[in-house]
């Protein structure tokens, strides 16, 4: 029960803090901390939808995927991490005013704050959703690594988001991914011997 509560304890976390450095840090510059998020800033560019319901239809499809192929328990965390996430962002954009603030301190707070979060998520066995799905099922499929394979699939949605809104958009998502992985990395690779429960957990079941 401590351990159960422990974990959701951190997938509430982890989705909140992802959902605070999207919408205070990255969306107001139209910087897409991912291939999801990029998604869904063009939904809400073309359609004029919140931020918040895009980042959720830019998920549907995928997460719809993702129950047979990686199980239940991966799926439902997934989709409370989702469902966090898109809350906090719908939220924060309609209550809130953007105050603003140079672009470049945004990118660097927003993508540390976004790698907590997405690290925190990995540990408590879910994920960001977005590409994380297409890309660990296309990497099994083909014996890529999914990191490269995300990477393909991000650049593509950048570089749709950089014609669309701002070409400067790739250098900032990438600049973004950089710092963000990195913390991921730090997160998913730090040692926690009293809270083994707290495992990267992504792979299919």
């Amino acid at each position: 029960m401590k351990k159960t509560l422990l974990t959701y304890f951190c997938l509430l976390l982890g989705a909140t803090l992802q959902g605070i450095a999207m919408s205070v840090f990255l969306f107001p510059h139209s910087i897409p901390s991912g291939g999801g998020a990029g998604l869904a800033i063009l939904i809400n560019h073309f359609f004029h939808l919140s931020l918040g319901f895009s980042l959720w239809l830019a998920n549907a499809v995928f997460l719809l995927f993702a129950l047979p192929y990686f199980g239940f328990t991966w799926t439902f965390r997934t989709i409370i991490s989702v469902a966090i996430t898109a809350m906090t962002v719908g939220y924060i954009t309609s209550h809130y005013p953007h105050p603003h603030i140079n672009i470049f301190i945004c990118i660097v707070a927003g993508s540390v704050i976004f790698g907590f979060g997405v690290g925190l998520l990995i540990r408590a066995g879910a994920s960001s959703g977005g590409m994380v799905i297409p890309s660990l099922m296309i990497a099994n499929y083909k014996q890529w690594t999914p990191g490269k394979v995300m990477m393909g699939i991000n650049l593509i949605i950048f570089l749709l988001t950089a014609v669309v809104i701002d070409i400067n958009i790739v250098l900032y998502a990438i600049i973004c991914q950089f710092f963000s992985t990195n913390i991921i990395d730090s997160i998913y690779d730090l040692k926690l011997h009293k809270i083994r429960i707290l495992t990267a957990n992504w792979r299919k079941r």
